[in-house]
């Protein structure tokens, strides 16, 4: 299972959202997801991967959190 898999998988347990319409390009407004919503997320990715994570402005889309732990998980 790919990264950008298992996050979809995480946003929809999370959110409840339909998977086929999560996309790399896709916002946290665009999936509805306020503030805690994020937090929890990265819990559950920090979880789900072995890796720390903080959720800073230069993580606006699905795909830049993808990226983000390819990027983590290459370095170990």
């Amino acid at each position: 299972m790919s990264t950008f898999e298992k996050v979809v998988e995480l946003l929809v347990e999370a959110k409840d959202c339909e998977a086929d319409k999560i996309k790399m390009e896709s916002t946290w407004a665009d999936l509805e997801l306020d503030s805690l919503d994020t937090v929890e997320l990265v819990m559950n990715l920090e979880d789900e991967f072995g890796i720390q994570m903080e959720m800073n402005e230069s993580l606006k889309t699905v795909g830049d959190v993808v990226n983000a732990i390819d990027e983590k998980l290459a370095a170990k």
